[in-house]
């Protein structure tokens, strides 16, 4: 930057004509490390693992399906897409009582839908695409968070090779996209702290930072209100993108505290809840709940969609509610009664769900789901034997997985005794997918309701491989066994995703094979 940054009536703006000194300690410690330079060869590599990640998607994506139907979940789903796609955006189906989640997902399905028809391919093409969205946002955002393109570039190799993401990105189910707009939303909040702080050091090169006791007003922030946006739609496809709506409110906050004590605010905390505080509820939180609302546009537009007329059918009175138009209050109806059936949907005495899992069993993948399983011949032959099985099975990669206790432990150590904001902040959109359910353990689980999780815990992995690698300042000898350490843990990550590659993608392979590839037993 060469120009002056100025106190404007609007923010802050250049000043032509004058050139920027050395920034003082405290410009330095507000603005911290700087973004690497090499931009374009950054594009370049997040383009080119992005296209390989989405071919690894993409291939074969029709396959399985159950004689050309859904398999596993996707049979609740997939056709509401198609009612979706026939109605206009809206589900009807009065006689198949499991509409039950919020419509953006299901909408986003229903494109594919209409572009591929309704098949494996149709109804799986949007979750690809969100999952090769999540491979370019994983590489920018751990570029950002260790000012290091090469570490970018491994996080995005990470993130290719991780199962529950990879088969999540191949099925037509609901949380693929909850993942993408969560960490959509992650990546605004970090260019939001990075502008707030670039604000901040303009007011301190000025001399204007602490004209107040609180610190200055900083402007309208866009990236901000993009992280409203982005967990509205992530709440728009599951409830539970509710989660992440208070968990990113107070990220958000947190870091306004942090950088205004940067910047010698005298009293920051004050500060923020007198600056920041507003502007975040409305940015985050009401912005998320409109655009949350606004994914019902086509619910609101129609006369049949289901419980569109709950108030007036089950007879209601508005009672000291009447001033709330009807739509809106059977639209909150209907949402209390989705939230009973969920709260209900517990396992029943004696008869447990197969897959069932419960959330302390996610973050190592100990109870993963068997989506599909076909042996014999017939269209499982191939491998060549008599006897071959075909089968999707959701397993998280354990070279990942199974190292997320010491990466958490490590996070939470770094984040408490050292200070490091990047553990902290990856550590609040792991915990928002993880420890909320807990609260109601009788209820159903299953592993699928961790993939959210699966790009924080790349981000966790590759801030510790960032540590591992070590500093270019540290010498040749450091560097150089730091870098063979995270190319042989990049590689055996590779190769545990090669070999569980036949049972992500239902390959035709022996029994024996089979039996090979289930490594615990509670993955029988």
């Amino acid at each position: 930057m060469t120009a002056l940054l100025t106190r404007t009536p609007g923010g802050v703006g250049p000043e032509p004509g004058r050139t920027r000194r050395p920034p003082s300690d405290r410009e330095a410690t507000l603005l911290g490390k700087p973004m690497p330079t090499d931009r374009l060869r950054a594009l370049v590599v997040t383009l080119v693992l992005t296209a390989i990640g989405g071919f690894v998607r993409l291939q074969n994506l029709g396959f399985p399906t159950d004689k050309g139907t859904p398999v596993f979940d996707e049979k609740h789903y997939v056709p509401q897409a198609w009612q979706m796609l026939r109605n206009g955006g809206y589900e009807d189906n009065y006689g198949y009582e499991l509409v039950v989640h919020p419509p953006l997902a299901k909408q986003l399905m229903a494109v594919g839908e209409w572009i591929f028809g309704y098949n494996g391919v149709g109804w799986r093409f949007s979750a690809a695409i969100a999952g090769t969205l999540i491979i370019l946002l994983t590489i920018r955002i751990a570029r950002r968070l260790t000012r290091s393109t090469l570490l970018g570039a491994i996080a995005g190799i990470l993130v290719i090779c991780d199962g529950v993401l990879h088969l999540q990105s191949r099925m037509g189910m609901l949380d693929i996209f909850i993942a993408v707009f969560v960490l959509a939303a992650f990546g605004c909040l970090l260019r939001d702290r990075d502008q707030v702080r670039e604000r901040l050091a303009v007011a301190v090169r000025e001399g204007w930072a602490d004209e107040s006791p609180f610190g200055p007003r900083l402007g309208f922030r866009w990236w901000r209100f993009g992280a409203g946006v982005m967990v509205g739609l992530a709440t728009a496809v599951k409830w539970s993108g509710m989660y992440w709506v208070l968990a990113f409110g107070l990220l958000c906050l947190a870091f306004d505290v942090a950088a205004r004590k940067a910047a010698g605010v005298p009293r920051p905390w004050m500060g923020v809840l007198r600056r920041d505080l507003a502007p975040a509820l409305w940015g985050i939180g009401v912005i998320s709940v409109l655009v949350y609302l606004s994914s019902w546009w086509a619910w609101f537009a129609s006369e049949t969609a289901t419980d569109r007329h709950y108030m007036e059918i089950q007879n209601e009175a508005a009672g000291a509610f009447g001033f709330v138009p009807g739509a809106l209050r059977s639209l909150i109806a209907y949402t209390f009664n989705v939230l009973d059936f969920h709260e209900s949907l517990s396992t029943p005495a004696g008869d447990p769900h197969p897959w069932e899992s419960k959330p302390w069993t996610w973050p190592m993948g100990l109870r993963p789901m068997l989506y599909y399983y076909e042996s014999g011949g017939g269209t499982a032959a191939g491998c060549g034997e008599t006897e071959c099985v075909r089968a999707t099975m959701l397993v998280g990669t354990p070279a990942m997985w199974w190292l997320a206790l010491p990466v958490l432990g490590w996070g939470l150590w770094r984040s408490v005794f050292r200070s490091d904001w990047r553990y902290a902040a990856v550590l609040v959109g792991y915990f928002a997918g993880l420890l909320p359910w807990f609260v109601n353990l009788d209820r159903q689980m299953y592993f699928f309701y961790a993939t959210p999780m699966a790009p924080f815990l790349v981000l966790g992995l590759t801030l510790v491989l960032g540590q591992v690698l070590g500093r270019a300042r540290d010498g040749f000898e450091r560097r150089g066994t730091g870098l063979l350490a995270v190319a042989l843990y990049t590689g055996l990550v590779v190769a545990n995703f090669v070999w569980l590659w036949p049972i992500l993608n239902g390959d035709s392979i022996t029994t024996e094979h089979w039996q090979s590839e289930l490594w615990l037993p509670s993955w029988r």
